[in-house]
């Protein structure tokens, strides 16, 4: 269910579209409702309904969900009224909410089983401080050592001050099998506090119709977190980011501070990676074994392989095309690769540096303040100082060939489309336009000429 407004985010952004660990939050639920194997997928939209619409139409997971509209938002039962015509009658529905992103696959494969095909199941918790849930209502058990059948759910407003002070609450989360819920969404009324159609009055029907209810308690309350608030949202965001270290330690890698680490996506490391503090890593990254990666540094759709070191303060961001750095490569600091950079082994790419679009073979060395864009870099080339590739002509990109052993003077520019002959060198400061032959040295710049006395003009 993803249609509700979210008014306390104070944002004109639908409030499942903001962002947990680099995804969507809705993402995280479609995600989870794909690796339990759900057939259908229908996501309940309202507010904002075409932004996520269009966040979710090409699929999270290699699922393409369903749409239902809610419009007006008259409560979850008005909501799963909605989406149960989109569903078949010999499967289980699950109903999961858009704002609760780190729902476990285990929790809901469990519930699905307490479900069974025959029995209404809730997801409860039992919470310190209750306030603005619905309270599971329970029947007197007959031994003390056990708990009563679940009778009803009460949400708050309509609750006594009894039932308030109970503390096992429902998370919002259910599983029924879809012939029992659709004739039970059609006796829903709104004769309630709020005037909406509650979805939980279906535990009610379920009673009165003699179908069992379960309750599955989960412990974790992470699990059920859901998100109203900006701060509740910077809360689970590193309460998330801190299981995400945890699991890398576990696997091994060493990180200098696990509070320090933000991870946006997925990334995978070998054995003996070491990740300084303040480091982000967004889409899909992996760490070959002994990669170092130093402070500060923001990576992401990359492959570094084994042995390579990233200092500090180096941003590498691959996008679609993605970036790779070679075994045994050193980047930065402050270097920045962009999408389509692919640096061989033992490839130096120093402070200033920015790549685009580019591959360098093994042992190239561009080590500060310069730029290769749309350029083939051969073994062992030196790039120089202030050296750039002119790849745009105001309407088309053209690419550089630069050959095995060249060297690059300081303060250089390769005017695309051009070939740098393998072994070749060009003088500092040379602007080249033609292609060389290979073995060469090429100088182009104007002839030096001094005035001896000259004075500067003076206001």
């Amino acid at each position: 269910m993803a249609a509700g407004k979210g008014t306390r985010m104070k944002s004109s952004l639908p409030k499942v579209l903001h962002r947990l660990g680099g995804r969507a939050l809705v993402a995280h639920v479609v995600d989870t409702a794909a690796r339990v194997g759900a057939r259908h997928v229908v996501v309940v939209t309202g507010h904002g309904a075409t932004d996520v619409e269009a966040a979710l139409g090409e699929g999270v997971a290699g699922v393409v969900p369903q749409f239902a509209r809610q419009v007006p938002q008259l409560g979850t039962g008005h909501a799963m009224q909605q989406a149960v015509p989109l569903l078949p009658d010999d499967g289980t529905v699950v109903v999961l909410s858009g704002d609760v992103p780190l729902i476990g696959e285990a929790t809901l494969r469990d519930l699905i089983a307490q479900s069974a095909g025959r029995r209404l199941a809730l997801l409860t918790i039992e919470a310190e401080n209750p306030t603005g849930y619905g309270r599971i209502v329970r029947a007197p058990a007959a031994d003390p050592d056990t708990e009563g059948e679940v009778q009803a759910i009460v949400e708050e407003k309509d609750a006594s001050e009894t039932q308030r002070a109970i503390r096992e609450i429902y998370t919002g989360v259910m599983a029924v099998p879809t012939q029992l819920l659709r004739p039970w969404l059609a006796r829903l009324d709104n004769r309630n506090a709020q005037g909406e159609y509650y979805l939980t009055d279906v535990v009610g029907f379920a009673t009165i119709d003699g179908v069992p209810v379960v309750a599955h308690r989960v412990e974790d309350p992470l699990e059920v977190a859901g998100i109203n608030t900006p701060a509740q949202l910077a809360a689970l965001e590193r309460a998330y980011q801190r299981r995400q270290a945890d699991a890398l330690l576990e696997q091994g890698v060493r990180l200098a501070d696990p509070a320090r680490i933000d991870v946006r996506g997925s990334l995978v490391c070998e054995a003996d990676v070491e990740i300084d503090v303040n480091c982000v890593f967004e889409g899909a990254v992996s760490l070959g074994a002994g990669v170092r990666v130093g402070a500060n540094c923001v990576i992401a759709n990359a492959r570094i392989d084994t042995g390579a070191i990233i200092h500090p303060f180096t941003h590498i961001d691959g996008e679609k095309a993605g970036a790779t750095v070679g075994v045994g490569a050193l980047v930065g600091p402050f270097a920045r690769l962009r999408p389509g950079a692919r640096l061989g082994p033992e490839v130096h790419i120093g402070n200033f540096v920015e790549i685009k679009n580019s591959t360098l073979a093994a042992g190239a060395k561009a080590n500060h303040l310069a730029y290769l864009g749309d350029a083939t870099v051969g073994e062992r080339v030196n790039y120089g100082a202030g050296s750039i590739t002119a790849n745009y002509d105001g309407a088309h990109k053209h690419r550089t060939v630069i050959g095995d052993d060249v060297h690059i003077g300081s303060n250089c520019v390769l005017v695309a489309p051009i070939t740098i002959g393998a072994g070749g060198t060009i003088g500092g400061g040379s602007t080249v336009t033609k292609s060389t032959e290979p073995g060469g040295l090429t100088i182009s710049r104007s002839r030096q000429v001094s005035y001896p006395n000259w004075k500067r003009p003076k206001k």
